[in-house]
């Protein structure tokens, strides 16, 4: 059966209506009931139903269609099982505590997870979209099929694994006063971050392999979408990186272990905290080892800017 054309032929338009909609019902239900129990698992089951969507209407079931939409469902179910698992555990998100009585600033965060799954979600739906199915495309197994497989394997792993080693650790209920060294938490302050970085590059990889191969008829046209849908896990880089990532973590984190160095029982959790940035990566995986004894310059093009850094003579209570 050849591929259902809706809308266009990128299916853009019926994503962006489908990703709409699910938000936005998923916005007034947080808005009405005032809770945070569905706010990420519908950002994270969000991106099942457009892999599932464009697959089933693409109706090209190859090897790297069902591939890719497979990587990204499975990504999207760990995802958001455990960021449900983990709000109902906890009763709440604190980043929502300013925000979520407000209807318009609660609801341009509901916006921006719209732009964000659906962006992110680009190199999936032009590849099984009729502009790529339509046409022949090169036989599965390439170079770049399986450079997109092995990025997005390690960076699912990593982020998995980050996950549950944080869960696990807190369960163990460890002194407050020391930052976390446990697992892939030894080698970088924000594992998750990294592997989610990592494999959004690995599935474009993957999805852009018909149109960097001579094989195949794709016409230009379709190619320039495919390299252009790049913003996908660019985006998702902007954010961990500038965005709902870094920002929201760095700072606190630091400000919580300064004012607990100002509890008599805590009287070494700043101290504490000023050694551990010294020896951990802030983003890339590195040995603490290694990192410590690196210059400053190459630090900063690892991303420990201090931007992030904080301040409290000069951040006081701004963090």
């Amino acid at each position: 059966m050849s591929p259902a054309n809706v809308l266009d032929r990128y299916y853009l338009a019926i994503t962006f209506l489908v990703t709409t909609g699910y938000q936005l019902l998923g916005f007034a239900i947080a808005w009405t009931f005032q809770f945070d129990k569905i706010t990420d698992f519908t950002g994270g089951s969000n991106f099942f139903i457009l892999a599932l969507l464009t697959l089933c209407l693409g109706n090209t079931y190859n090897a790297r269609n069902i591939v890719a939409s497979v990587f990204v469902m499975v990504w999207a179910t760990r995802l958001a099982g455990f960021l449900l698992f983990r709000v109902l555990k906890t009763g709440s998100d604190t980043r929502f505590d300013d925000i979520r009585s407000h209807f318009f600033k609660f609801l341009a965060f509901w916006v921006g997870q719209i732009i964000w799954v659906w962006t992110a979600s680009l190199p999936l739906i032009i590849l099984n979209s009729p502009s790529v199915s339509a046409h022949s495309q090169p036989a599965f197994g390439t170079s770049k099929d399986i450079t997109g497989i092995v990025l997005w394997s390690l960076g699912w792993a990593i982020e998995s694994i980050a996950d549950f080693q944080k869960f696990a650790h807190k369960s163990t209920k460890p002194p407050k006063d020391i930052p976390i060294q446990y697992g892939l938490w030894k080698y970088s302050r924000h594992p998750p971050y990294f592997g989610e970085i990592l494999l959004w590059w690995g599935l474009w990889i993957l999805t852009i392999s018909p149109s960097t191969n001579n094989v195949g008829d794709l016409p230009q046209s379709t190619k320039s979408a495919q390299f252009g849908s790049v913003v996908g896990p660019l985006l998702t880089m902007i954010i961990l990186i500038f965005g709902s990532g870094l920002p929201t973590a760095e700072k606190p984190t630091a400000k919580k272990f300064y004012e607990m160095s100002k509890d008599p029982e805590y009287p070494n959790a700043w101290t504490n905290y000023q050694e551990y940035l010294a020896r951990t990566s802030i983003l890339v995986p590195l040995p603490p080892s290694l990192y410590s004894r690196l210059p400053q310059f190459v630090k900063w093009g690892l991303g420990d800017w201090n931007i992030w850094k904080y301040e409290p003579e000069k951040d006081g209570q701004d963090v």
